[in-house]
Order: structure tokens, then C-alpha cells, then sequence
């Protein structure tokens, strides 16, 4: 039992370490080609980065980091 509770344990933290290095769903450095920035700008809570909604002609969302001026 101590043995699945640990295996467990270090599971999770491998899990919430992966999670920080990986990019988000829709998540893009930059824009492709062929995408449209929107007027949709927020704040992601989670980075503390500004990011801009672009969609593509298919109608999917990307949010792509603003640049810092």
C-alpha cells in the first residue's frame, strides 16, 4: 500500500512539473499564416502574459502572446 501511495505521489508531481514546461491547448509563439487577430486580449492567469485570440478560416481559436513593448 505504501508502495501505490508513493508511486501515486510521484506521479502527480511528475504530472504538475510536465504541465509548466508544456504549452497550453491553442497555444502559439506566434501567429501562422493564414490566421486573423481579433480585438480579444486578456490576461492568462496562469503566466501572467498577455495574450491575443487569433482565429483561423476554420474558425479555431489560437492565443498567441503579445509582444512587450
Amino acid at each position: 500500500m505504501i508502495v501505490v501511495l508513493a508511486l501515486l505521489g510521484v506521479a502527480v508531481v511528475v504530472a504538475v512539473i510536465w504541465s509548466l514546461f508544456i504549452r497550453r491547448h491553442g497555444e502559439s509563439d506566434q501567429p501562422q499564416s493564414g490566421w486573423t487577430p481579433t480585438d480579444e486580449v486578456f490576461k492568462d492567469p496562469g503566466t501572467d502574459r498577455m495574450m491575443r485570440v487569433w482565429t483561423d478560416r476554420a474558425g479555431d481559436r489560437h492565443y498567441v502572446p503579445e509582444e512587450q513593448h
